[in-house]
């Protein structure tokens, strides 16, 4: 059988364990021919093909439900449930999306973007099923990394205390996140996974007490807990913590042996109340280049398959801000001790890496728990440090009791940077930035600033770094920057809440905030072609708001365009229009950012496109809506 002939996962019933090795051969070249023609996640689904096609052949998809956590590792579980011919559109606009989508297919159980998720909702549909009085299994995968994400342990914690609830948690261990995992879990995960396997041992044991006289085939009570007793002391560590939490534990397995897995999995769906299957994988497998960097190849832009080299762009690119970020934070860090980078399991992603590989004291990475990393932060600040907390703001979404209980309330200044503000592209709605500024802005305590360009946005750290009467946001977006020059050293802090005026107009006020700046400049040029001319302000601060520049000139200009690359409700243009109601200025205001939608995977450049975000697409809505204001002002 190949591949493209599979279109619902329950024809790998009764295949035998060479059918299954071809089709797991398949997946991976097909896995690795998209990715490297169009870009995506790499390692994450490379080591669980077997593992994936092994629990697959034991479950009727036609009832049973598997919760893929994160879902970036379930391109193979996209390949085998109908998406094969179309799996050369992922991630791009109207295609395959890469995470698991509820609409997308009846086999995506539950989507999910960020970790740590898979458990908890695992558990409510098999708390359904009970008590509907239904029959199907349901199966929870999770890797490794995202078991240091407090929310899977509440849900292991929960799960424990209910011994007749039929629940499978599959941990899928790689020792990696997207960055290798710290903390007590993955250190105690290591030790496990060099151990022998405990089921082993406790079959074993089982076997030998059925031998003894009068026994037989079962276990008195008395009997069961001698067993368990006696398996504690052979080995004490091995899976001991979740067995002492509910949980029946299996394993480690290994995660490339199919008839291992077949075996395992069969025997764990026996088991009555709470199970976990310790699966142990290598990420990229099967691709060397990827096995031997897990980290750069966890995901990749398109790149050359027999190299692993990233196919070079067409043109020179600017510098990412990212790199920006990393850099000046470096040149900031190496003359103040007291600052201290955060990161929640984003090392690479953020820039953080370097200043771990410059100054290892002063950097901090938690594991994937955004809430602890911005206590953590909290609690640093208590005693003097400069806590930046550089998280994705699509991320720091899980930690907004902490930003207002632990840090705003107590008016503590932690410096957070919200990497992949705004447009992200391929990752789609879960990884959007879009609701940082509604968020954030509602806080007291809280300052939010965002650059136009890569050279205010090394000012904007120095002026986070800097900021100590409480809390202070950057919002900066996902690649490339304008191309401006940069400074090595010298920055100079801005005046918190003071925006500029770029360009002088009196037809229209266009308010740009952060990225839509230039744009907003593009679109000045433009009507001025057509004879309307625009005052351009960017910003630079969504709070506090610079309301002795903006007011006055929304009063003697009389029409107010905002334009930001977030959400609408609540954002930048809700606070320009808050500003002049406060102020009693009754004047049109245009907002020009994201509506009440949800924006889909799809380049950059082809949502904004579909939002009406681009330059000329402004102008041109500015203009349909001056143009009849301008016509009546000219009638006799």
């Amino acid at each position: 059988m190949h591949l493209s002939e599979i279109t619902h996962p329950n024809q790998l019933h009764g295949l035998s364990t060479h059918q299954l090795e071809q089709i797991a051969r398949q997946i991976r070249e097909k896995h690795l021919e998209t990715v490297a023609a169009s870009g995506g996640h790499l390692g994450p689904g490379l080591g669980v093909v077997e593992l994936t096609l092994a629990l697959y052949q034991t479950l009727d998809l036609d009832h049973d439900k598997v919760v893929w956590d994160v879902g970036h590792q379930a391109y193979p579980h996209k390949l085998i449930t109908g998406r094969y011919n179309n799996f050369h559109t992922l991630r791009q606009k109207d295609g395959v999306a890469g995470y698991l989508k509820r609409c997308e297919s009846k086999f995506d159980h539950f989507g999910a973007g960020h970790a740590s998720t898979s458990i908890s909702a695992a558990l409510g549909m098999a708390l359904a099923r009970d008590l509907k009085g239904e029959k199907y299994k349901v199966v929870a995968v999770i890797g490794d990394g995202a078991l240091t994400g407090g929310m899977a342990l509440e849900a292991i914690n929960h799960a424990g205390h209910l011994p007749k609830t039929n629940l499978m948690v599959v941990l899928n261990d790689n020792e990696m996140s997207i960055s290798p995992n710290v903390g007590a879990i993955p250190r105690y995960l290591n030790k496990m996974r060099l151990s022998p396997p405990m089921q082993f041992l406790s079959d074993n044991l089982e076997e030998q007490f059925k031998h003894l006289p009068f026994v037989g085939e079962s276990l008195t009570p008395e009997l069961q807990r001698v067993k368990e007793g006696m398996k504690r002391l052979a080995v004490p560590k091995v899976g001991a913590v979740f067995e002492e939490l509910g949980f029946t534990y299996m394993g480690p397995v290994d995660g490339h042996n199919l008839e291992e897995l077949i075996h395992t999995f069969t025997q764990a769906h026996k088991i009555q109340g709470p199970v976990l299957v310790h699966v142990a994988t290598i990420k990229g497998k099967g691709y060397a280049i990827a096995e031997k960097d897990q980290v750069g190849y966890h995901a990749q832009s398109p790149f050359d398959l027999a190299t692993g080299k990233a196919k070079p762009s067409n043109k020179p690119k600017p510098a990412d801000y990212s790199k920006v970020f990393a850099h000046t934070l470096v040149k900031l860090a190496e003359n103040d001790p007291k600052i201290v980078g955060i990161t929640a399991a984003m090392a690479t992603g953020t820039g953080l890496d370097k200043l771990q590989q410059k100054l290892p004291k002063q950097y901090i990475d938690v594991g994937i728990a955004e809430q602890h990393a911005v206590t953590l932060a909290a609690g640093l600040a208590c005693e003097g440090m400069r806590p930046v907390v550089a998280i994705y703001s699509t991320f720091l979404q899980r930690a907004f009791d902490q930003i207002v209980h632990d840090v705003c309330i107590q008016k503590l200044p932690v410096f957070f940077c919200l990497d992949r503000a705004g447009i992200v592209g391929a990752d789609g709605p879960t990884h959007q930035g879009m609701y940082d500024i509604a968020y954030l802005r509602c806080i007291p305590n809280m300052v939010l600033m965002a650059p136009k360009d890569e050279a205010e946005f090394q000012r904007m750290i120095v002026t986070g770094v800097n900021y100590t009467d409480g809390a202070i946001a950057l919002r900066y977006p996902r690649g490339s920057g304008q191309g401006v020059p940069l400074m090595e050293e010298g920055w100079e802090p801005l005046p918190i809440g003071k925006a500029e005026i770029l360009r002088q107009g009196d037809d229209v006020l266009l308010l740009g905030y952060g990225t839509m700046v230039y744009p907003a400049m593009q679109a000045a040029e433009i009507l001025s072609e057509h004879g309307i001319e625009a005052t351009v302000v960017n910003a630079r601060f969504a709070k506090p708001l610079d309301t002795e520049l903006i007011v006055p000139l929304a009063q003697q200009i009389g029409r107010v365009v905002t334009l930001e690359e977030g959400c609408l409700m609540g954002g930048f243009g809700s606070a320009v229009a808050e500003a002049l109601l406060d102020a009693d200025v009754a004047v049109p205001i245009k907002r020009l950012g994201v509506p009440d939608v949800l924006v889909d995977h799809a380049k950059p450049e082809q949502s904004l496109s579909s939002l009406g975000l681009t330059g000329p697409q402004i102008a041109d809505t500015i203009r349909e809506w001056v143009a009849p204001v301008a016509v009546e002002a000219v009638r006799p």
